[in-house]
């Protein structure tokens, strides 16, 4: 006997959507950035993140647990910013040990260039589509999502 609790074809249509929406709007959202910045939509998130920085700048070893990547993956993901005058890296001063990533004065122009498309973009694959009420909807159920996924990721709470 099977202990799986398998999908009902309420939670198929929402899982499936969601795995097929989401990969597409970020194909297309990645496309814009491409065709009109040269920036892909990881690169862009560095940009954003370090922009949002204080100091714009973050140790690496934050930034890649930001963006869910492995230390070697946020490495290949700055090679090519570093080579395009976008982000630096350098040591901090509070530990020679460890790299900061940070943003350099072409990489904030670039993201300021950028910016305008990315909104733009994000709205006419996204928002153009929805009304008002099912922003609210979306926006308030990805909020429940992301809570639930965080409290689970650090366990029960030590109250």
């Amino acid at each position: 006997m099977s202990s799986t609790n398998w999908l009902d074809a309420d939670e198929m249509r929402l899982w499936r959507n969601l795995v097929e929406t989401t990969n597409s709007l970020f194909a297309d959202l990645e496309d814009d950035l491409v065709r009109e910045h040269q920036l892909t939509l990881g690169d862009y998130q560095v940009l954003v993140y370090l922009s949002e920085a204080e100091g714009t700048r973050r140790r690496m070893c934050d930034l890649a647990a930001e963006l869910r990547l492995s230390p070697s993956g946020l490495t290949r993901r700055l090679d090519g910013l570093v080579r395009g005058g976008l982000v630096g890296r350098e040591p901090w001063d509070m530990d020679r040990r460890v790299t900061l990533a940070v943003l350099t004065d072409l990489g904030r122009q670039r993201l300021v260039a950028a910016a305008p498309v990315h909104v733009a973009s994000v709205r006419r694959h996204l928002l153009d589509h929805l009304s008002h009420e099912q922003i609210v909807a979306v926006g308030s159920a990805l909020v429940s999502l992301s809570t639930g996924r965080s409290a689970e990721a650090h366990g029960p709470s030590q109250t």
